[in-house]
């Protein structure tokens, strides 16, 4: 049976990179994101460059139903995801009393519940097989929670968690589980008010590709986390040797927009 490499936020950003390298390494893939249009670009120009298949699947997973569908989806039609990279998400900024609910909670469910969703169902099935690799896509925050983040902070503080107590959890069974943490990245991620907070002009972004890359080599051959670059794996690291108390006072000021 074919297999395949399921990417969700396949169109922009750090999931267009893995998508692209993967297709240059020959991988079959299932795309999955909300726009059908720029899917089918992305299909067609990779397809015929690379003479690979690519499936492609249009799914808002802000609903949580909509990744159970995925997957029945591609059951129905007999396709073998052997890797699954969650890397669909996105993060907002602002003041807690003062940015919107609804946003808040379709940033928990695509985070959070829908990433849930698809490993548990694909990582049964790969079980099933005694073999499969799952890489969910964390953050920087994941180990320092930011304010004016906090929403964000907390889906990818779960995120990071819950990979790390199922990769423990599925140990001998055959699947992986693994963990990409980057820091800052230049994709449309970023808001204005976000490009105008200290933490950007602290830490510049690095490119998409090359987390992209990061990312591509665990998936394949990597175990456990990885924190992409070393001032990121420093920052992370802060909170072990910093007092609480200072350590906030060092995010909410890095977090804040530099006057």
């Amino acid at each position: 049976m074919k297999e395949y490499i399921l990417i969700t936020g396949a169109t922009s950003g750090i999931g267009l990179e893995m998508t692209q390298q993967l297709a240059a390494e020959k991988f079959n893939l299932i795309l999955v994101a909300r726009s059908e249009d720029t899917l089918e670009k992305i299909r067609k120009s990779l397809s015929e460059q690379h003479s690979i298949d690519i499936q492609i699947m249009r799914y808002d997973l802000s609903d949580p139903q909509n990744a159970i569908r995925l997957f029945h989806e591609v059951k129905s039609k007999n396709l073998q995801v052997s890797h699954l990279i969650n890397n669909a998400g996105f993060g907002g900024y602002g003041s807690f009393l003062e940015t919107k609910m609804e946003l808040e909670l379709d940033m928990i469910n695509l985070n959070v519940s829908s990433l849930v969703v698809l490993t548990k169902l694909f990582a049964q099935e790969m079980a099933l097989r005694k073999s499969g690799k799952i890489m969910n896509v964390a953050s920087l925050l994941s180990f320092i929670p930011f304010p004016y983040y906090s929403v964000y902070s907390a889906t990818k503080t779960f995120v990071l968690a819950f990979s790390e107590t199922i990769a423990a959890e599925l140990e001998g069974t055959g699947v992986i589980v693994t963990t990409l943490c980057p820091g800052t990245v230049e994709t449309p991620f970023h808001t204005p008010e976000m490009r105008k907070t200290n933490a950007m002009s602290a830490n510049k972004p690095v490119s998409a590709a090359v987390v992209a890359s990061e990312g591509v080599k665990l998936l394949l051959k990597g175990k456990g986390k990885k924190i992409v670059g070393f001032n990121n794996w420093f920052i992370a690291n802060l909170p072990r040797v910093t007092p609480d108390f200072l350590m906030m006072k060092i995010k909410k000021n890095l977090a804040s927009i530099k006057n």
